[in-house]
């Protein structure tokens, strides 16, 4: 163990505790913030490191940052191990003193596993990160659960990233990513965010830019992996590349909005030019920008295709609600970027409601043009047709209805 570290010891808890069940273990909550609906992030994060394992030539290192209560970190060590495992170090981190005996206790059954090496803090993140730099003390998986905005973790924790590893991100900033404190969006994100109904995707990129201006900072690229939201709760789980794919600066750019008619467009930072004009035929429509944000793919479908194979061979990794997380975000990867919701869409055109989402993807698609649903916000698509296309076929009977 490197010199600064310290394992933090069992003893026996004061403080009544609840008992909970997830995937293969079994742990007490504590009287600390514990969500049970967070369990389909969860059971990513257990996959990912599952599949991490499976392709691992070599000792792996893995840190829980904010670990709360250790149920992240005993699902890697009890369910992403096969029996043959790879040697594994797993950091547990929590920076509440107060919790360390409730995980040390959660985290016993780790050191009955032969091959996995254990280590304890109660450190604060940033303290921690920036030691583990010091000491070249370098993790494949980084899981940074944090209160909050993460942005000023974000660089410490790429930095102690090897090459190809997977940084796991929560935000539950809710307010300024979304447009609803955009004082607060320009200090956080360097960027303007604006209200939009797609706002918790727009939420989403502003992240991912945030992430890589910083691993562009430190040379290296980013690569999405899952985006998602849980509510107002923004997770995200990226792969560290070692170098800058090329083109990739391409996926930064902005968003506008017209305030008036709805209509959308999109342009790359790298070929910024003047916003051309929306379908306000009066000329009085207006711009609402958002970014710079990310305007690439969203997640990436064969990775999550492998990771509901290895769900299928450990079905005890994978709930209900976390197989149809992941069936989702496979089927949408986030492009296009334009995302439209149906009941706006109804409300425009003074429609009894909405229109059936699956079939007006469908004449889209139908028309030529790329369509798909939203994995972020249910009642959503996105499509790269024209706004005017889209209304026309908002109106039209779909062959069901034929």
């Amino acid at each position: 163990m490197e010199a600064g570290w310290r394992a933090v010891a069992c003893t026996h808890l004061e403080a009544p505790v609840s008992h909970y069940r997830e995937g293969a273990v079994r742990l007490q909550t504590g009287t600390g913030f514990f969500r049970q609906d967070s369990r389909p992030a969860r059971d990513l994060s257990v996959l990912l490191a599952t599949h991490q394992v499976s392709e691992a030539n070599r000792p792996l290192r893995w840190l829980d940052l904010m670990a709360g209560c250790g149920i992240r970190g005993l699902r890697w060590g009890l369910e992403a191990l096969p029996e043959t495992r790879p040697e594994l170090e797993l950091w547990s981190n929590d920076a509440d003193p107060d919790r360390s005996a409730l995980l040390a206790l959660n985290l016993e059954p780790l050191h009955e596993l032969r091959d996995l090496s254990l280590t304890t803090t109660s450190w604060a993140a940033e303290r921690l990160l920036r030691q583990a730099y010091l000491d070249q003390t370098f993790f494949d998986l980084i899981d940074l659960d944090a209160f909050g905005c993460p942005n000023a973790l974000l660089q410490s924790a790429l930095a102690v990233l090897r090459f190809d590893g997977l940084l796991i991100l929560a935000s539950t900033d809710g307010r300024s990513p979304t447009g609803h404190d955009r004082p607060a969006a320009v200090r956080r994100f360097g960027a303007a965010a604006r209200a939009h109904p797609a706002s918790w995707e727009l939420a989403l990129r502003l992240q991912l830019a945030a992430l890589a201006r910083e691993a562009w900072q430190l040379g290296r690229g980013l690569e999405p992996v899952a985006c998602f939201s849980e509510g107002r709760t923004f997770r995200l789980a990226v792969r560290l590349r070692q170098r800058v794919a090329a083109d990739e600066e391409s996926q930064l750019g902005l968003l506008a909005r017209c305030q008036r008619c709805g209509d959308q467009a999109v342009q790359s930072l790298l070929k910024l030019s003047g916003w051309g004009g929306c379908l306000c035929t009066d000329g009085q429509g207006r711009w609402a920008v958002t970014g710079p944000l990310w305007i690439g793919p969203l997640q990436k479908p064969d990775l999550l295709a492998d990771l509901l194979q290895i769900a299928d061979a450990r079905p005890v990794s994978l709930s209900s609600a976390g197989r149809r997380l992941l069936e989702r975000l496979q089927s949408d990867c986030g492009l296009p970027v334009c995302c439209w919701s149906t009941a706006e869409l109804a409300s425009r055109l003074s429609l009894d409601g909405p229109p059936r989402l699956e079939a007006l993807v469908q004449s889209l698609v139908k028309a030529g043009h790329r369509a798909c649903s939203s994995a972020v916000m249910t009642g959503q698509l996105r499509t790269d047709a024209p706004l005017t296309v889209l209304l026309q076929q908002c109106v039209e009977p779909s062959p069901g209805d034929l």
